[in-house]
């Protein structure tokens, strides 16, 4: 499956600081890998909205599980009021259970550098924490 997109629901302001985040999601079973992959369109439509939100992108491989997500917010706390807020909140909930890993990493960026690049976020993931 191919990555979706970068969109980019609010544009920022050049020359500012920004909050990156990317995560892996890997699930336990097939099935659970489905379940992620039916909340995402979703979430996708609540980052459209969501206050802050300058940029995301997923990454899927439902045949093998995991989900990559890359997120550029406005702030941290922009990032955090997005994912207590619903539909995210409750799919988290939701979909806890089925995980097997999940991993998050968090950087500021220059808002001149957008779109984040997948190699980039990756090598940020695999890094030691």
């Amino acid at each position: 499956m191919p990555d979706l997109p970068w969109l980019t629901p609010h544009r920022p302001d050049p020359h500012t600081e920004a909050y990156a985040m990317a995560s892996r999601f890997e699930t336990r079973t097939l099935l659970g890998a489905f379940r992620f992959f039916a909340r995402a369109p979703r979430i996708m439509w609540q980052i459209r909205t969501a206050p802050g939100a300058h940029g995301v992108t997923l990454r899927a491989r439902p045949l093998r599980r995991t989900f990559w997500t890359l997120s550029v917010w406005e702030s941290q706390e922009a990032l955090y009021r997005f994912a207590g807020s619903d539909p995210h909140r409750s799919s988290a909930r939701a979909l806890k259970p089925l995980m097997k890993d999940s991993t998050f990493t968090f950087w500021p960026v220059d808002t001149d550098t957008l779109p984040l690049t997948w190699d980039d976020a990756l090598k940020r993931l695999d890094a030691p924490h």
